[in-house]
């Protein structure tokens, strides 16, 4: 490899990497940064011509970075999790898809002018819709949980079927040339489609046969499977083109639904390599853009994405969600929310290059088409959400619960005391036995395992400002932190301080009380007496006083707002404290005259200092 061609990789590694941490850091998605950095090294300032610098090579890095994104895509379809996001996702896919592909391929056809062919190719790409996008979007906003699992769940599934569909088009129109018979070419797509998909179902189920009986080391699993995703790839794509992307879809969907024991790892690895592949395919397909190229469609673009989002999106989803348990308000919520992401733009990028190649009129405008709609669809969608939301009063705002993991006598007596504070408390443990200190205090309770998918996908996590981890075990409270933790953010988990006497267990999140104090020693400090204090914060008494006044070892536990929300003290955040707050504390078991007594006798000492810190009179 020449000097040169290393400095274009590097830098492309570069641009990508910087545009993602520059989209992790503003909040944004990370897809219009790529495309701003590919055109500035691109078409901009000539730093990057992947045609001339790549060569021959263009095409096989676009299509092996695109398979790895297909699979990662298919490992995120759990049929368990489909089943339980309800009808509407059914609707969504069996009348949604085949409505969304006719009104998306008119789109394209009446906007931008391209052939019947090239229009349903592209229209079928366009049923995705960017479950990378839709999943901070909804973060954001806290909308019913029906809705966001419908649009999770329509996205994730709706990724490998738009690009079936667009396989299935493409080879109808590569597959007859000359003079013939161009209708005998669908039994041969259809065949080769389907052992495309045998292959991946077999290859899957045979790494989930292998994986679990040790027959791989845990330290070759992730790069062999890599491996096997390349040559399944190529394997199939031999037998018919683009074929390949059928397989690994497959079997990304076959070791999503069958236990492997290392699926953890396994999708950590693909999410890493994914988020790599993802912004070099971004980098170069948006330095391939051509100027001149758009110029030729501008008002037909504008003609296309006004088709886009205001008919062909709404008439699918209202048509297809007609009659369903959903209410109106949401109904036009979801047919106003479709944002398109990372695999329109690779999977376009991918065929545009082979029908360019096979010189197909109008395929030069799929890969600014899908940038187009991209960032389009984003910034339509992403920046009127959370407005359409609350216009159609379903959004609920940030929630406001806490979630207990781990029911003892502690952590009931915990959940007692912001209970009577206001927050809505909720709590479980796997344990049919702890739940009794639950039901004696009357709290809420569930039985289960919070690092189990299915329990854990009965609770609304939005609902809940903050989630405790108090069981018995330092490692399970660690477990709880660093599963939830990603997906809530690390902010909100918190965890019980572990025993630091052995120094075995290192905390995977903030722990509760500014000074750790562990799950045994809070145990044992509650059976002998101690409890949960309520203080109310006023000029009179601040929260220096407070301080002032706590005993040796009491400590704020936390800070109930008279608005009803509150903050958890923790070893990395000291809540503000304001008049008319109410701070919960773990107290030594005084009475509370003696508590009163206390506080009178320090409020006078100090009355009695600022008086005789105070000027005589002349």
């Amino acid at each position: 490899m020449s000097e040169p061609l290393m400095l274009k990789i590097a830098l492309i590694g570069v641009l990508g990497m910087t545009a993602q941490w520059i989209a992790w850091r503003t909040g944004k998605p990370a897809i219009v940064f790529l495309l701003g950095a590919g055109i500035i090294a691109g078409p901009i300032a000539g730093l990057l011509d992947p045609a001339r610098d790549f060569g021959e090579l263009q095409q096989p890095i676009i299509k092996l970075a695109v398979a790895v994104i297909l699979f990662e895509g298919g490992l995120q379809l759990n049929f368990r999790d489909l089943r339980e996001a309800g009808r509407s996702v059914k609707r969504l896919i069996i009348l949604g898809v085949p409505l969304g592909w006719m009104t998306c391929t008119l789109a394209v056809h009446l906007g931008v002018g391209l052939d019947w062919e090239l229009s349903a190719l592209f229209g079928g790409i366009l049923v995705v819709t960017g479950p990378t996008v839709i999943g901070p979007m909804l973060r954001a906003i806290s909308v019913p949980r029906r809705v966001a699992d419908t649009l999770k769940w329509e996205a994730i599934i709706n990724d490998p079927i738009g690009a079936l569909l667009a396989i299935v088009v493409f080879a109808q129109m590569t597959f007859a040339t000359g003079d013939a018979d161009h209708a005998a070419s669908v039994p041969a797509v259809l065949g080769a489609s389907v052992a495309a998909g045998v292959l991946g179902l077999a290859l899957g189920l045979a790494v989930t046969w292998a994986f679990p009986r040790g027959l791989v080391p845990e330290y070759l699993k992730a790069p062999m499977l890599l491996v096997i995703v390349i040559a399944a790839f190529v394997a199939a794509d031999t037998l018919q083109h683009e074929s390949g992307l059928i397989t690994v879809t497959v079997m990304g969907m076959t070791l999503a639904n069958r236990p492997t024991f290392s699926t953890a790892t396994i999708k950590r690895f693909k999410e890493d390599l994914s988020v790599l592949l993802i912004a070099g395919v971004f980098i170069i397909l948006s330095a391939t853009l051509d100027w001149q190229v758009i110029s030729r469609a501008q008002w037909g673009f504008l003609a296309y994405l006004f088709l886009l989002l205001f008919f062909a999106r709404p008439l699918t989803v209202l048509v297809s969600l007609l009659g369903s348990d959903m209410s109106w308000r949401e109904r036009l919520f979801i047919a106003w929310i479709a944002p398109r992401g990372i695999v329109l733009v690779a999977v376009t990028g991918l065929f545009a290059l082979r029908l360019s190649e096979n010189g197909v009129a109008g395929a030069d405008l799929l890969v600014p088409l899908a940038f187009a709609t991209a960032i389009a669809t984003i910034v339509a969608h992403g920046f009127t959400a959370k407005i359409w939301a609350e216009t159609l009063r379903i959004a609920r705002g940030e929630g406001t619960g806490l979630m207990i993991v781990g029911i003892n006598q502690w952590s009931a007596a915990a959940a007692a005391a912001m209970r009577e504070a206001g927050v809505e408390v909720m709590m479980a443990d796997n344990s049919k036995f702890s739940q009794r200190h639950a039901r004696f205090r009357d709290i809420d309770s569930r039985k289960g395992d919070v690092l189990n998918d299915k329990f854990r996908h009965q609770f609304d996590w939005n609902e809940f400002h903050h989630v405790v981890s108090a069981s018995d075990s330092d490692a399970y409270n660690a477990l709880v932190c660093a599963e939830l933790g990603p997906e809530l953010g690390f902010d909100k988990v918190l965890q019980i301080a572990p025993d630091q006497r052995d120094g075995l267990t290192q905390p995977k999140g903030n722990t509760v009380f500014l000074d750790p104090v562990d799950i045994y020693e809070l145990q044992t400090r509650t059976a002998d007496g101690w409890i949960f204090s309520r203080t109310r914060i006023t000029q009179e008494y601040d929260f220096a006083d407070f301080k002032a006044n706590l005993d040796d070892g009491a400590q704020p536990f936390a800070v109930v707002r008279p608005d009803g929300s509150y903050e958890i003290f923790s070893s990395v955040r000291t809540p503000t404290i304001r008049d008319g707050d109410v701070v919960i504390s773990f107290v030594p078991p005084e009475t509370a005259e003696e508590r009163k007594a206390k506080r009178v006798s320090k409020a006078a000492g100090k009355a009695e200092a600022n008086a005789g810190a105070s000027p005589e009179p002349a």
